[in-house]
């Protein structure tokens, strides 16, 4: 769980939530109050922060086991989003496109199409983690 020192530090956050479609809720509205508070603009990052963590606790989740959301805002203003859920041996790759009436499948498509880079890491205890990075100043970006 975050302590207060972590969700004042300027740079860092880092938050343990429910592996629960309200833990998936909650880290957009965590998301979004912590770059508003940075004063950086948030929109692209919180529908990747919603996309990731709907993965996490959809494809991710261990019963018993939480997901963590963790955001850096770097020096040159790169955001990095990560989202470390229980799961290592479900690594997620972007699928065939979708058709149109489908619900499901387009996730990392809108990760990758608001992200920079991204990628997936693994962790300890069998575990990985998705981080997606974006760069200040790429067309478009900066609207909410």
């Amino acid at each position: 769980m975050a302590t207060l020192g972590d969700m004042n530090q300027k740079s860092h956050l880092r938050i343990q939530l429910s592996a629960t479609r309200r833990g998936a809720r909650l880290a957009r509205l965590l998301t979004e109050r912590q770059l508003d508070e940075w004063g950086v603009p948030f929109g692209e990052a919180a529908h990747v922060v919603a996309e990731l963590a709907a993965n996490a606790v959809l494809h991710g989740r261990v019963s018993g086991r939480d997901f963590r959301l963790g955001l850096k805002l770097h020096d040159d203003g790169t955001l990095r989003i990560e989202v470390t859920d229980a799961r290592g041996d479900r690594i997620p790759r972007i699928q065939v496109p979708a058709g149109e009436e489908a619900e499901t499948g387009r996730g990392l498509r809108i990760v990758a199409a608001y992200a920079d880079r991204w990628g997936v890491d693994e962790t300890p205890a069998h575990g990985k983690t998705v981080w997606a990075e974006l760069v200040p100043g790429r067309p478009g970006r900066g609207e909410s």
